[in-house]
């Protein structure tokens, strides 16, 4: 195998220079002057942060006229070079491994999807190790050296240590799975909860752009929820904010897997729906998509298992709501296929339960595939690497 280029350090070293480095990330084409309106920083600070930029090929600058330059004031726009460094992204399900190739804007270059056929550790660690040995010679194709990985998983993550806590879905406890990959590997590695890892890559490129504090719920397999207050990702103490699918709306509700009873996502899951629908039903049903059908097909036991999630769902987004205060609340998750059956009870539950004011809040829905989720862990890595103080 022919030798890689060694990795590079990113040539920031100081906070106002990351603060104008992401500031053009996440919102450029932008002048220098409107980084300056957008940052509070002097137009000294704002030179001083992005010479070494341009020098080193991470900004450009086009001979043309900036979003919000001044009025007759020629201002040339500063943007990222997307392609001058590459990251891998790679979110683990249940049943499989997604690796993106992302470039530094976080746009997808290459994706690839792999099976898994167990769940263990050891296993798991090497498909995504085979995963990206693949996507770095994709990134040697293109010419642009891989800078470092992000992995998503669902569960109890500590971003900081890289250790899995407890991840129901691949039923692993104390798994150091960043010292793991980083082991395999060679790369730089950071772990990190997969809606966490998904609402970084929603701040910085997605629904949340310009937006200070919001909030993301995703709906499937799992009940998830990632904050963004004052601009920066929540995790909270012991990084297990934002468990809204843990939060116990109905003492006298179904049990769940946390060990408590009524929580959002023992009745609003996937799973807490196909069981649902085979208690009222009767129906053999054993998938989500088999419940999704058979609710489609008018049965009203299956329609009522959905309204039920609904206002299970809206009843902990109002939760959120009341307690952050964030403009906007974006509904993603592979659950949204079904959104149409229960979309009004959220909305019902939502209206019903938010205080005062929380009432305006703009709930939006996003439906994104699983790819997203793997470009989200490719995010936390484009973060890594820009430096440990971002928002």
């Amino acid at each position: 195998m022919a030798s890689r280029p060694p990795l590079e350090p990113f040539p920031v070293s100081t906070p106002a220079a990351t603060l104008v480095f992401t500031t053009v990330l996440t919102q450029g084409p932008v002048s220098r002057v409107e980084v300056g309106r957008r940052t509070g920083l002097s137009s000294a600070a704002i030179t001083k942060a992005v010479r070494p930029l341009l020098d080193a090929g991470y900004l450009v600058e086009a001979a043309e006229g900036a979003k919000g330059a001044a009025l007759g004031r020629p201002a040339n726009p500063l943007r990222v070079d997307g392609g001058r460094a590459f990251f891998i992204g790679i979110k683990v399900t249940g049943d499989e491994a997604i690796g993106v190739l992302a470039d530094l804007t976080a746009r997808i270059r290459e994706a690839r999807h792999v099976s898994l056929a167990t769940r263990e550790p050891a296993a798991v660690l090497e498909v995504i190790s085979a995963l990206t040995a693949e996507l770095r010679t994709a990134a040697e194709e293109y010419g642009v050296p891989v800078q470092s990985v992000g992995v998503a998983v669902s569960g109890d993550v500590d971003r900081e240590v890289g250790m899995v806590h407890y991840s129901p879905f691949l039923g692993w406890r104390d798994v150091p799975l960043a010292e793991l990959v980083r082991g395999a590997t060679g790369l730089p590695t950071v772990v990190d909860n997969d809606v966490r890892a998904l609402t970084v890559a929603e701040q910085w490129f997605g629904a949340g752009v310009g937006t200070d504090t919001f909030a993301l719920v995703t709906v499937g397999a799992g009940i998830g929820c990632g904050l963004v207050v004052g601009g920066r990702v929540v995790a909270g103490a012991h990084g297990v904010a934002g468990e809204i699918g843990h939060l116990p709306i109905d003492p006298a509700g179904p049990p769940c897997h946390c060990g408590n009873s009524g929580c959002v996502e023992a009745i609003a899951a996937d799973p807490a729906i196909v069981r649902r629908i085979r208690e009222v039903t009767g129906e053999p049903v054993a998938t989500a998509e088999e419940a999704l059908a058979l609710a489609r097909s008018g049965h009203p036991g299956a329609r009522e298992a959905y309204a039920r999630a609904g206002y299970a769902i809206g009843t902990g987004i109002a939760a959120v709501v009341n307690l952050l205060g964030p403009g906007r609340v974006v509904i993603s998750g592979e659950g949204l296929t079904a959104y149409d059956l229960f979309e009004e009870q959220i909305r019902a539950a939502f209206a019903t339960a938010a205080f005062g004011a929380a009432k305006e809040c703009e709930l939006l829905t996003r439906p994104l595939p699983f790819e997203e989720w793997a470009r989200g862990a490719a995010a936390t890595a484009i973060q890594m690497f820009i430096g440990p103080d971002k928002p």
